[in-house]
């Protein structure tokens, strides 16, 4: 096994000069009913004596690297991070690294073109081997639909078929998918409904992958910035979907994402979003999540989203079952940790360490409802009798 955790000095028994952060980082948790190196499966085990004073200073950026480097351990750190969230921990530590990212995000456009490239390069680059082993058979990288199943794979099949039947496809029509990861998505609306589709994916691995998986049907996938496609408005679709795309345009954006949006679907065509969300404005992305998984994310608030929406959209539905990504990540780790004997060949600890944090802290905050899942149906001019949604 490949093994680069660090261990740096003060590995081992607790030192003296860390009682008082001990202490208070004690009674921090006893606000959630966490303890520390005890019994139940959420509380911690501490490992390393700098934890403390590191989580106390740093926040979550603090929190997570040191579980990467293997100063501290919890069974079901899922339901540590659901449990601090909903005591409001997160509210009480102070976040430097937060307050940062929240300046350079009013400063910058973190989402900009130049920009665009970095979230395929560092996360859906990470390798297909990784993520075929990790995903259901249709490599869907997004919320499974829970409703009436019970495995991953129908989760995943259900949360298509109800994209599909939302955007009420029928042969013929031409779907122009924005975000379309590995394709699935393309695949199941070309195979399933005669439909002729397009993709935009900013992953050459995706791109790569998703082209030679949909030889034979009537769909392909362009490597492309969503605000470089169809510029002059000439390419009109009879519907649009992205899905779990939206996550990465950023607010600075949004504006230009529902223009480009609007440019490309026909009068009577539908749009479907799919997107996470957070409960309310003004948060920058997670430092954690953003220095490791995710850089430059930005989860929108529902006004956000609705107010960048309408300048080009109506809202014809709008359908929240956040709670199934709790269930969702959690397959997903199940997958993963099967699949390790043969990924550790070519991933180091460090990186299952850092893989096994991302999993369970997001889906704890989902299990806290800290974070949603919506999927919008948008018209440009509102359907004539209005749209009704389907029921399952």
């Amino acid at each position: 096994m490949n093994n680069d955790l660090v261990q740096p000095a003060g590995f081992g028994p607790l030192h003296p000069r860390h009682d008082g952060a001990r202490a208070a980082f004690e009674r921090l948790l006893a606000q959630a009913d966490v303890r520390l190196d005890g019994q139940q499966p959420w509380d911690l085990q501490i490992r390393h004596s700098g934890t403390f004073d590191r989580v106390l200073g740093h926040g979550s950026l603090g929190l997570g690297e040191s579980y990467m480097e293997g100063w501290w351990d919890c069974e079901r750190l899922d339901e540590f991070i659901c449990r601090a969230l909903r005591a409001g921990l997160d509210r009480q530590v102070r976040n430097p690294a937060l307050l940062l990212l929240a300046l350079k995000s009013r400063l910058m456009n973190l989402q900009s073109p130049a920009r665009a490239w970095q979230v395929g390069e560092h996360h859906y680059d990470t390798g297909n081997e990784l993520f075929e082993a990790m995903l259901d058979p249709t490599m869907s990288y997004s919320c499974g639909y829970w409703a009436q199943h019970e495995t991953l794979e129908q989760a995943q099949r259900a949360k298509l078929e109800l994209i599909c039947r939302k955007l009420q496809l029928k042969p013929g029509m031409t779907l122009l998918d924005i975000g379309c990861g590995w394709g699935g998505l393309m695949r199941h609306a070309a195979a399933q409904y005669g439909v002729s589709c397009v993709g935009l994916t900013i992953s050459r691995e995706q791109a790569e992958w998703a082209n030679r998986q949909l030889q034979g049907l009537p769909a392909q996938v362009e490597l492309v910035d969503y605000r470089k496609f169809n510029p002059e408005g000439t390419k009109r679709f009879d519907r649009l979907v992205s899905v779990g795309m939206f996550e990465h345009v950023g607010p600075k954006n949004y504006r230009t994402y529902f223009e480009v949006a609007r440019r490309s679907l026909r009068e009577d065509g539908l749009f479907l979003l799919h997107t996470i969300g957070r409960n309310r404005p003004g948060s920058a992305n997670d430092p954690w999540i953003e220095k490791y998984i995710f850089p430059n994310g930005v989860l929108p608030a529902p006004s956000e989203l609705t107010q960048a929406a309408e300048r080009e959209f109506v809202l014809e539905d709008l359908h929240n079952f956040g709670a199934d990504y709790d269930r969702t990540l959690m397959a997903w780790l199940e997958r993963f940790d099967a699949a390790w004997p043969q990924l550790q060949q070519r991933y180091p600890e460090r990186f299952r360490r850092m893989w096994r944090y991302y999993l369970m802290a997001c889906a704890g905050t989902f299990r806290a409802r800290d974070n949603q899942l919506w999927q919008l149906v948008l018209s440009p001019r509102g359907v004539n009798d209005g749209y009704r949604r389907p029921l399952r």
